[in-house]
């Protein structure tokens, strides 16, 4: 019976977003700021929305199996596309600008998973971070962008489909590679 018991808390905890009552409230959450997510969403949404730790601009769209979570702050700004299965991980602060658009499969954070300790088992060792992970105005990211802590991409970047980005990038620039690296920089 302690089984059942425990594997019912833990479908409740994993299943919580897909609940009636508390999926209305997060589409509710969702138009009070005049955004929109499809369904289904996972991660901490309601937890985020309830303690202040999501910030969403207005025309937000999120498109199904989007992913937010952390314990830290996440702030998307007005009109942000994050397209099916993007990624958002914060421990500190992940801030993503205005008009920024992202492919399938892309992934946001500010944090790494700890592996240091050869005693405990990678599951149990916690985050560690560089800092807090900006992304300026107007970015596009391609499909399956790796976007990791401590980074600041600048406003109108362009970063190539399946890049992994580990440094800055300044602003009106063309990034793409594993890591990335500015191809050239463009202008208006």
């Amino acid at each position: 019976m302690d089984d059942l018991k425990l594997w019912l808390q833990k479908w409740r905890w994993y299943q919580r977003n897909s609940l009636p009552w508390n999926r209305a409230r997060i589409h509710y959450e969702f138009a009070k700021r005049r955004s929109f997510a499809k369904w289904p969403l996972h991660g901490e949404i309601l937890e985020l929305f309830a303690e202040g730790r999501l910030t969403l601009g207005e025309h937000v769209v999120l498109e199904p199996n989007v992913w937010l979570t952390g314990t830290g702050h996440i702030d998307i700004g007005e009109g942000s596309f994050l397209n099916l299965g993007v990624q958002v991980a914060a421990i500190d602060r992940v801030t993503i600008g205005a008009h920024c658009m992202f492919a399938n499969g892309c992934l946001i954070t500010d944090a790494n998973h700890r592996y240091d300790d050869v005693t405990k088992p990678i599951t149990w060792q916690g985050f560690t971070s560089k800092g807090p992970t900006t992304i300026g105005d107007n970015v596009w990211c391609g499909a399956n962008v790796v976007i990791t802590s401590g980074v600041t991409i600048g406003e109108r970047c362009v970063i190539g489909a399946n890049s992994v980005v580990t440094t800055d990038i300044p602003p009106f620039s063309i990034a793409a590679g594993v890591p990335a690296r500015v191809i050239r920089p463009w202008s208006a």
